[in-house]
């Protein structure tokens, strides 16, 4: 790949590869979908080869190819779910935070219908009789 950078004088020097910070350590995409082609003929050759000769090996082959490929892959596979788990657990908590709000205003409702009843059943009743005195019931 060729890149052109700045040398001191203002002028471009080009150059086959250069490493920056944010590139350091990442492969070509070419020689990553070699890499992968390679996987996927050794995968088709071995998995053909067990179906001739016991179709019953297949899925511990899958198990085996899929243990294999999860350490590369897990990491990038984390890294796309990571805005969907973040904005998951914010819908979550936000749905949480309107359930506790009509809860609290459920209760405050069905508490005003108490009070408005046990109110309108004091005023139904006649006035009660003062209490006997202790010393004429016996």
């Amino acid at each position: 790949m060729q890149t052109a950078k700045h040398d001191g004088n203002g002028s471009l020097d080009s150059s086959e590869h250069v490493e920056t910070p944010e590139t350091e350590g990442v492969e070509p995409a070419g020689e990553d979908r070699n890499d992968m082609v390679a996987t996927v003929a050794t995968v088709a050759v071995v998995g053909i080869a067990a179906a001739a000769f016991e179709a019953a090996l297949l899925p511990g082959i899958v198990l085996g190819v899929a243990a294999v490929a999860a350490p590369k892959y897990l990491p990038k596979v984390g890294a796309a779910l990571n805005p969907l788990f973040r904005s998951t657990v914010r819908g979550a908590y936000k749905m949480g935070q309107k359930t506790r709000e009509f809860m609290a205003e459920a209760h405050e409702q069905v508490n005003d219908i108490v009070a408005e009843v046990h109110a309108e059943g004091e005023g139904n009743q006649p006035a009660s009789k003062p209490a006997a005195t202790a010393g004429s019931a016996s």
